[in-house]
């Protein structure tokens, strides 16, 4: 296949996805893994995998969806990639896939038309392979529209019916957002979107081995739901707005909110434990945990030179987890924090359980404590007032900002309180021994990594995960 790695890479480079910004690396090749069916004269949508390689060695792919045209479209002008003759089909005009409705219909009309049951055996090697769970019937008139906000991945939705992700960067192997998704799908799950379907191929070249790449997932589009985040500020500013009020007084307490998504945390994790391994992990696993968040903790001093103060403290609290005769660990989300959930009419929902993105994935697929989604929960609602007050501007008059510090204090230890009593109730567990143990190793743990990232993406941020520590300490 003829196609000008310089008009690829000018996707890649420019797309809000690509996850190797800053970093030197080259078009390496582009394959062809597969090509959508049904599609009308004068048009081809495909799905090639970019191979980017970096100057350190190390390899990454990159899923890239294109619309081949015989004629130039006008109205994809925004979405031109480039013009070239293709090797399958002649001259083209070639452009992003996600954003052609007419592609989009291709893609919505396979899940309906051609998807599988996932429980029947199949032999899909070199073709795209599409997997339905039953219960639902796609709409396949409905339009699509491609989010503009994501960045790892790319979001389009059907109408008001369904919503498909497709992974850009891909890794042979299991993705745990459709592996989780599935199992509480399956199991009846309320607290996650439902999953409608999938799109895969079994992969002979990308390392050699006979692998499943996993290209997308599609699942209910939840139009009316609140971002939690969203959410958590409205009711912080709502708080900040009455000078004169505590955050149990005002009338966009959060609180019982908090309440309420630790119930479902909760029923989460207990259907997760059903349904996938559980392990009890013995002394020495609670010893290599210390061992690894110390590790964190002294290659961060080097990016971050304020920890230095709090690090004896954050090592003693490490140290602890060695006085544990174990840890049951389970399946986890992994990244869990408010950005993480939508509010419905029916309650809290759970979204992305793809794991840490920096992770490798088959790390994102071990399992872990549950302390660690609860502690990625307790630090955005930390995070929450924190950043209200840093970004509310305006002349500091009396000490307000002062006062935002306080009250931001206080609205963080009421929702976390209230999130932390009904996610113990809802599992039937206590706050104290092991658990408190394990949650303080994990929330400090959490605070590290914070002050890294904030401090090479976001250093006026910095002071959050410090303030933190300084209220620890």
């Amino acid at each position: 296949m003829t196609i000008p790695h310089d008009q690829l890479r000018g996707l890649i480079d420019h797309a809000r996805w690509f996850g190797g910004k800053g970093r030197e690396w080259t078009l390496a090749g582009v394959r062809r893994v597969g090509e959508l069916p049904d599609a009308p004269d004068g048009l081809h949508v495909t799905i090639d995998l970019a191979e980017i390689a970096y100057d350190d060695g190390t390899t990454d792919y990159y899923q890239l969806p294109l619309a081949l045209y015989a004629e130039p479209q006008d109205r994809l002008s925004h979405a031109l990639v480039g013009e070239w003759d293709d090797e399958d089909h002649g001259y083209a005009y070639v452009y992003d896939a996600l954003h052609d409705r007419e592609s989009m219909a291709l893609w919505l009309a396979a899940f309906a038309a051609h998807g599988v049951d996932p429980a029947r055996h199949h032999d899909v090697r070199g073709e795209l392979m599409f997997h339905r769970l039953p219960g639902h019937d796609l709409d396949i008139e409905a339009h699509s529209t491609l989010f503009s906000g994501e960045q790892s991945n790319s979001s389009v939705a059907f109408g008001e019916d369904a919503l498909m992700k497709v992974f850009r960067k891909v890794t042979p192997g299991v993705n745990p957002d459709i592996a989780i998704h599935q199992v509480l799908t399956e199991a009846g799950s309320t607290h996650v979107a439902a999953l409608y379907g999938w799109l895969d191929l079994v992969d002979d070249d990308a390392d050699g081995t006979n692998s499943t790449i996993q290209l997308a997932m599609l699942q209910q589009f939840l139009r009316t739901a609140s971002d939690g985040w969203d959410l958590a500020l409205a009711s912080v500013r709502n708080l900040f707005a009455e000078a004169d009020l505590h955050a149990d007084e005002v009338g966009g307490d959060f609180a019982g909110e908090a309440a309420r998504l630790g119930t479902a945390l909760a029923e989460v994790h207990a259907d997760l434990a059903e349904h996938f391994p559980v392990e009890q992990r013995g002394a020495d696993a609670a010893s290599a945990l210390a061992d690894a968040m110390a590790g964190r903790l002294d290659a961060a001093l080097d990016v971050v030179p304020d920890l230095a103060p709090y690090a004896d403290s954050l090592r003693a609290t490490f140290g602890r987890l060695r006085e544990l005769d174990g840890i049951d660990v389970q399946q986890v989300h992994g990244d869990l924090h408010l950005g993480q959930t939508l509010r419905t009419v029916k309650g809290w929902k759970i979204v992305d359980f793809e794991g840490e993105p920096a992770k490798p994935l088959a790390e994102r697929l071990l399992p872990d404590s549950v302390w660690r989604d609860v502690a990625g929960m307790i630090r955005s609602f930390d995070y929450a007032p924190r950043v209200v007050a840093m970004t509310a501007g305006g002349v500091d008059i009396g000490g307000e900002a002062e006062q935002r510090a306080y009250r931001a204090s206080e609205w963080a230890a009421r929702n976390r309180a209230a999130f932390l009593e009904a996610y113990t109730a809802a599992l039937g567990t206590a706050l104290d021994g092991a658990a408190g143990t394990l949650l303080d190793a994990y929330l400090a743990d959490k605070v590290v990594y914070e002050a890294v990232y904030e401090a090479r993406n976001r250093p006026g941020w910095l002071s959050i995960p410090l303030a933190a520590l300084e209220e620890s300490s």
